[in-house]
């Protein structure tokens, strides 16, 4: 076997079944992949797709860096169709590019509004069939409730993707300014005394302070999630620019969820009365105005030939910068020989 066959034995089981026995590409469980690199000063680059038409740049950057690459569907639960058509996506864009360094494909941020059983139950069967749609990883988003009731609505909700032994992300809970690091530690310990492992510990860049309060708050929170066995991720980042993400690899981040530019591109694709329709759709539901466009995308009229070239061009350019600044360049490889040699333990 060569290294490439080893690595894909360690595909999860609904990966495989998704993808097919015959694919060949390696979609990993970010918990394996950070384990594969540890020592290694980078975050785990893990990038939004709000249009189609952007995976060829995205996944030649990951090429061409030769780096472990994260796909984000920020919106797997927009319809019955959506997280399907997702990972179908990735998978023929990458098949037909040969796309051979590791990927992991990760669902949202869910947003978790309550702990009542009319809220839960939906989303219950909604993280089940992302589980069975393919997606290594698993983001819940429960900013909005207080440690104790988060922790209840993880519990109930993640037990889908314990069983299948793929990676789940929490988010901070919702907490009063100052109290952030407590609510952080009263989730990881209520979840830890239910036996129950979270990969990543999320905050949103919208909620650090300045420079120098981020790296302290960070470095905090990195020691506290490193005693419960986690990772802290950083979402929503680069709002302002890509200079910040080497801030978040020295304060000891382990992923970094960098949306900002990626949207701001696919936005400025399309005509300003179409961008001002997706802004004003965006602001009223609360949400990003890329996951809009990720949303509605498909009833927009198609870009053209040449507006699609230069969007994949843009893409794979701003795609390689962030690789670089999360010290991600030169990953894939190494990665994938570390992978193998622990296959033939």
């Amino acid at each position: 076997m060569n290294v490439l066959d080893k690595v894909l034995t360690l595909r999860p089981t609904s990966v495989v079944a998704r993808l097919g026995s015959a694919s060949r590409l390696p979609v990993l469980n970010p918990r394996e992949l950070a384990k594969s690199l540890e020592g290694t000063p980078m975050a785990l680059p893990c990038l939004p797709v709000p249009l189609r038409s952007m995976l060829p740049g995205l996944l030649a950057a990951g090429r061409g860096e030769d780096a472990v690459l994260g796909l984000v569907c920020p919106h797997p639960l927009a319809d019955r169709g959506s997280a399907e058509r997702f990972v179908a996506a990735v998978q023929e864009v990458a098949e037909a590019d040969g796309h051979a360094r590791p990927l992991f494909l990760q669902a949202g941020p869910v947003r978790v509004p309550g702990t009542a059983p009319a809220s839960l139950g939906p989303l219950q069967e909604g993280l089940f069939r992302l589980v069975e749609t393919g997606f290594s990883l698993v983001s819940l988003d429960v900013t909005r409730l207080p440690a104790r009731a988060a922790v209840e609505a993880v519990l109930r909700l993640s037990e889908t993707v314990m069983e299948r032994e793929l990676a789940l992300e929490v988010s901070l809970p919702a907490a009063s300014e100052g109290a952030e690091m407590d609510e952080a530690r009263s989730l990881l310990e209520g979840l830890g005394r239910q036996g129950l492992g979270v990969r990543f510990l999320r905050v949103s860049e919208a909620a650090l302070g300045d420079e120098a309060q981020d790296v302290q708050f960070l470095r905090g929170l990195v020691d506290l999630a490193g005693q419960h066995g986690a990772g802290v991720a950083v979402g929503e980042a680069a709002r302002r620019s890509v200079r910040v993400l080497p801030t978040y690899v020295a304060a000891g981040v382990k992923k970094v969820e960098c949306s900002a530019p990626f949207e701001r591109l696919a936005l400025a694709s399309y005509p300003e009365p179409v961008r001002e329709q997706l802004e004003e759709k965006a602001r009223k539901a609360g949400v990003g105005a890329g996951q809009v466009l990720g949303m509605l995308g498909g009833q927009l009229a198609p870009l053209g030939a040449a507006d699609e070239g230069r969007l994949e061009a843009l893409t794979f350019a701003e795609a390689s910068e962030v690789i670089e600044a999360l010290g991600a360049s030169g990953t894939g490889w190494k990665s994938m020989l570390a992978l193998a040699d622990r296959r033939e333990d």
